[in-house]
């Protein structure tokens, strides 16, 4: 009773005099424009491309709870850049849309990057193409990141690298309203790779500019970050063995970029002025490491004696091929491989540094972070006796601190 007088008091004013909630008075006394959402105002005017070029993200103060004008379909966003890149374009207030093809548990953490419904986890089949179009459908940018460095019993190297990526470029060219389209790739394809997944990586990007010339592509480098691939399994294997294998001596060269680097490259490429349309950017990081280089880094970081095991290429093939013979000739999924992957042991082969000419970082005027330092700090998770402790030091510990 008393809610129906009280909305009946703000709607009908006493007599005689004027309602302090109605708009006209608001406007006067906060100087709010007549126009919705402060569109006379330059400052929020969207300047969202209509034809592809020009600043896709929209001028203004940005921020999770602004409108920057970039709807996403992010695919692969559920992986280990994926994270990295929907926190970014959250944050500047950009809608995300997150296809998954798993538990509903998988892009949960992302819904906490943007703004309240800024970003949409939607399911979908990656083989089905009705799937796809529903997934692009309200989107103005594509981003794909789907990849996999090893196969399964399901899904294959071409598939997964190569022909789900061709299939999204030509879903996205038949959409007809996609402004922005990028394929991310690695550091290395090559048609001539000893990889499966570099060979895989580059027909894929060839099958992309086939169908969307104005595609812009992505080669980062290996990625070194809180969830990566390359230092936490090196980690977990000296943990629980005491040393870590060399494979081929470790001697190859290569390039590894912090994950936060690359999302940040992705964005960049997306806030200019459409200059980066139909160019191919190599991300590489600042300074050319060997795996003996790396694990010195990451033995020091997790206080640990280090002690290796040079495994000559034979070797190491023979120890990881069994997995590969038997990947689709058990009626079990079998364990995902760490440490002995053929297919990165094949990589290792080769040398994997940024070309000479190519377009890197510095092109998006940005500046890659050094490795040794904040990028691998997470390391310290696997320090002996807690983060403050570890094998190195605990001899230089003195006998009264635990009293």
């Amino acid at each position: 009773m008393m809610q129906a007088v009280s909305r009946r008091l703000v709607q009908r004013p006493l007599a005689g005099e004027t309602s302090i909630c109605s708009s006209s008075s608001l406007r006067s006394l906060y100087g709010v424009s007549n126009h919705l959402n402060g569109s006379d105002n330059r400052r929020y005017s969207s300047s969202l491309a209509t034809k592809g070029v020009g600043h896709l993200a929209r001028k203004g103060t940005g921020g999770r709870s602004s409108v920057s004008g970039i709807v996403a379909t992010v695919f692969g966003a559920t992986g280990f850049l994926g994270r990295y890149l929907v926190q970014q374009l959250a944050k500047m207030g950009s809608q995300v849309l997150v296809p998954f093809r798993g538990s509903e548990d998988n892009p949960r953490h992302l819904k906490l990057m943007g703004d309240l419904g800024q970003v949409v986890p939607m399911k979908f089949d990656p083989r089905d193409e009705d799937s796809i179009k529903a997934v692009m459908a309200k989107a103005n940018v594509v981003i794909n990141l789907i990849g996999r460095e090893y196969e399964t019993r399901n899904f294959s190297f071409e598939e997964v690298n190569h022909h789900m990526a061709e299939k999204l470029a030509l879903v996205a060219k038949e959409h007809g309203g996609i402004m922005r389209f990028i394929q991310v790739s690695c550091l290395g394809a090559s048609v001539s790779s000893p990889s499966r997944m570099q060979r895989a990586k580059a027909a894929a990007e060839e099958a992309v500019l086939s169908a969307l010339p104005e595609a812009t592509v992505m080669r980062p480098a290996t990625m070194i970050g809180t969830e990566d691939r390359i230092l936490n399994p090196w980690a977990m294997f000296v943990k629980k063995y005491g040393f870590l294998p060399l494979i081929g001596g470790g001697t190859n060269k290569f390039q590894p970029v912090y994950v936060v680097d690359v999302a940040a490259a992705i964005v960049a490429a997306l806030k200019d002025d459409g200059s980066s349309m139909g160019k191919t950017y190599e991300l590489g990081g600042p300074d050319v490491f060997t795996p003996h280089d790396l694990a010195e880094i990451m033995f020091d970081m997790i206080r640990e004696w280090p002690r290796y095991v040079k495994l000559p290429f034979p070797i190491a093939k023979a120890m990881a091929g069994p997995r590969d013979f038997m990947v689709n000739k058990v009626p079990f999924p079998l364990p995902s491989p760490q440490i002995f992957n053929l297919d990165q042991i094949n990589a290792l082969t080769t040398d994997t540094l940024v070309s000479d000419k190519a377009l890197t970082f510095q092109d998006l005027d940005l500046v890659p972070h050094k490795l040794k330092g904040y990028p691998v700090e997470f390391l310290i998770q696997y320090r002996k006796g807690g983060p403050n402790f570890g094998s190195t030091v605990s001899e230089k510990i003195p006998t009264d601190f635990y009293n």
